[in-house]
C-alpha cells in the first residue's frame, strides 16, 4: 500500500505553538487532515523546546508530543516524528548551548552528541507503545548546517557525517517494526564538495528519505510545470536507488511541495497530480508525505513569501484545490500494483568509494540530470546505476538492467538551494 500524509505544521502559531499547544487547534488540524483521507501525518517538534540545556530532556514537551501521536491516532492518522529541529522553513532552531558563546559542532563534539541520542532515546521511550506510531527521523534537512553556504557553518568530512548518523541511527530502539531514517536536503545529490553523500542518504536508515524541490534550479532552468519539474521527485528517488546496496530499498518521498511563484496556485494541482504520479512509478516507494499541511498564517513575519501558500489546507483549515487534488490522487495510487523494474539506466561516474566523480553532472543542467530527462520524455522509464554497477553483469542482472546509457559531461549547473525567482532563469555555464 502506497502510504498518503502530510507534513503537520499548525494552523494556530505554526511550530511556536510547542511553546504553548493549542490541543483544540490540534484536534481541528488532525481531524481535518484524516477528513481529506490521509492516512499519516510528520510531526515536528522544536529542539529548544524539547531539550534547553544539554543536560535537560523537558517531561511536558516529551508529553506533548505523545499527546499529538495519540491525537493523530485517534483520528485514524499514523505519526512520525522528527527529533532534532533544527531547520524549518528558513528558520533555524538550535538550543542556546549550540550558539554564540557556547557554539560547538552538532556533528562532531562528543558532548553534543552525547545529548542528541539521550534525546533521541527519550522520544523513543516516550512514543514506542503508541499505536499508530510509525518511528523517527533525526531532523529536517541538518545537513544544511554543515553546507559552506550557511551563516555559521559547522564544517566536517564524510567520514565524520556517516559516523554521526551511524551513531545517532544506532540509538536503542525497542519495536524493531519502527522505522528510523534521516533527512537531507539535496545538496548530498548536487553540490560539489558537501560532506553528506548519496551513499549516506541510500545506505542509512531503514529507508531512503527524499526531499523535492524544484526552486533548486529545476524550475529557473526548465519550468516547474514542465517535465523536469514534475519528474524532478522521480529523478531523486532513482537516483537513491542507484547508490543503494540493497536494489529493493524503500524510498520515502517525505517532502515535496509546490513552491510559488514557480509554480502558481492555479497550476498546483496539476503539478501536484503530474509529481505524484512520476513518483508513483517508482518501485519501492513507501509513500508520499505533501510539505505541508496548512498554510503559514500570514500574520507571522519574516517568512519566505511562499510558506505561506504551501499548505494542502489555507490557514483557516479550509482545504485547497492542491488538497483535495493529492487526497484524490494518492488515493487512487493507494493499492496500484507494484511497477515493473526499469530495464535502461544512465549511468552516473562515481570513484573506487562510490562518490560521484561531479555531483554537479548530477543536478538540473548537468549530463547525468539531462540523459535521464531525455530519456524519460522519449518514452523510457529510466533507471540509473553507478558506473562500479554498470561494470559488473551480475550487479546489473540482478537490478533488472539490460542496457546502459552513458552521462555527457555538459559543465553546467543549474542548481541553488536559494529559492530566487530571478537567480536562474536559465542553465548556466558553471
Amino acid at each position: 500500500m502506497l502510504r498518503s500524509g502530510a507534513n503537520y505544521t499548525p494552523s494556530t502559531g505554526w511550530f511556536y505553538s510547542w511553546l504553548d499547544p493549542d490541543w483544540s487547534a490540534v484536534e481541528r488540524d488532525l481531524a481535518g487532515v484524516a477528513e481529506l483521507g490521509l492516512d499519516h501525518v510528520r510531526v515536528l517538534p522544536l529542539w529548544p523546546v524539547l531539550q534547553p540545556n544539554r543536560t535537560q530532556i523537558r517531561e511536558r514537551a516529551l508529553d506533548d508530543v505523545r499527546r499529538t501521536v495519540e491525537i493523530a491516532a485517534a483520528h485514524g492518522l499514523d505519526a512520525t516524528v522528527d527529533v532534532l529541529q533544527g531547520h524549518l522553513s528558513s528558520f533555524d532552531f538550535l538550543p542556546s548551548w549550540l550558539a554564540t558563546w557556547h557554539a560547538r559542532n552538532l556533528f562532531t563534539d562528543p558532548e553534543v552528541v552525547e545529548a542528541q541520542v539521550r534525546l533521541v532515546d527519550a522520544l523513543d521511550e516516550r512514543l514506542h507503545d503508541l499505536p499508530g506510531f510509525l518511528g523517527l527521523t533525526l531532523g529536517n534537512e541538518l545537513n544544511q548546517f554543515a553546507a559552506a553556504a550557511h551563516p555559521s557553518p559547522m564544517p566536517i568530512t564524510p567520514a565524520q557525517a556517516t559516523a554521526w548518523l551511524e551513531t545517532l541511527l544506532g540509538a536503542p530502539r525497542r519495536d524493531p517494526r519502527q522505522h528510523r531514517v534521516h533527512a537531507v536536503y539535496d545538496a548530498a545529490f548536487y553540490a560539489d564538495g558537501h560532506p553528506f553523500l548519496p551513499a549516506h542518504v541510500a545506505r542509512q536508515g531503514d529507508l531512503s528519505v527524499i526531499h523535492s524541490w524544484v526552486f533548486n534550479g529545476t524550475a529557473q532552468a526548465y519550468g516547474a510545470g514542465g517535465p523536469h519539474g514534475t519528474r524532478h521527485a522521480a529523478y531523486l528517488i532513482e537516483l537513491a536507488r542507484a547508490f543503494a546496496d540493497d536494489p529493493d530499498r524503500p524510498a520515502w518521498l517525505q517532502e515535496v511541495g509546490a513552491p510559488a511563484p514557480h509554480v502558481g496556485a492555479e497550476d498546483a494541482p496539476d503539478f501536484c497530480e503530474a509529481t505524484v504520479r512520476a513518483a508513483a512509478d517508482c518501485r519501492d516507494l513507501w509513500g508520499v508525505t505533501w510539505w505541508c499541511s496548512h498554510d503559514v498564517p500570514r500574520s507571522l513575519g519574516d517568512f519566505p513569501d511562499l510558506e505561506h501558500t504551501l499548505g494542502l489546507f489555507d490557514e483557516h483549515g479550509e482545504p485547497k484545490p492542491l488538497g483535495r487534488r493529492f487526497a484524490a490522487v494518492m488515493a487512487e495510487l493507494r493499492d496500484r500494483p507494484e511497477p515493473p523494474r526499469r530495464s535502461t539506466a544512465v549511468v552516473v561516474p562515481v570513484d573506487e568509494v562510490d562518490a560521484p566523480l561531479s555531483r554537479a553532472e548530477l543536478g538540473p543542467g548537468g549530463g547525468v540530470f539531462e540523459a535521464w530527462m531525455d530519456l524519460a520524455a522519449a518514452g523510457e522509464r529510466p533507471a540509473l546505476v553507478t558506473s562500479r554497477v554498470a561494470a559488473d553483469a551480475g550487479a546489473l542482472a540482478g537490478r533488472g538492467i539490460r542496457s546502459v546509457v552513458p552521462a555527457p559531461v555538459t559543465g553546467r549547473s543549474a542548481y541553488s538551494s536559494v529559492s530566487d525567482a530571478d537567480m536562474f532563469p536559465a542553465v548556466v555555464d558553471g
